[in-house]
């Protein structure tokens, strides 16, 4: 009896670079902190230029939340902890957070 051929599954390799998923930087408004803090940390932490400081300062305000920049989660991490380090020293409860893009 002839022996049946010896058939070897089909092997695929995805060759396609994943890009690792982008987390969403948050500033939330509150009563204590003031414009003029908040228009200083975008231009240290984010190095954010002048005029795109105030205009993302005042949409916190008008509208209690904006995007201030999309990144790693390793980096996002960074800028939310370099937030807080920031203002809690001074007496302010600026609140940053993190979600997924």
């Amino acid at each position: 009896m002839p022996e049946a051929p010896v058939v070897e599954p089909e092997q695929t390799t995805d060759t396609r670079t994943q890009e690792a998923p982008r987390w969403k930087v948050l500033l939330h408004d509150d009563d204590v902190t003031t414009i003029d803090f908040v228009v200083w940390l975008l231009m240290r932490v984010f190095a954010k230029p002048a005029e795109e400081a105030v205009e993302l300062t005042l949409k916190v305000h008008r509208t209690g939340l904006a995007i201030v920049t999309i990144t790693s989660f390793e980096r996002a991490e960074l800028y939310v902890e370099q937030v807080h380090s920031l203002a809690r020293p001074r007496g302010f409860p600026l609140t940053a957070t993190i979600e997924k893009a």
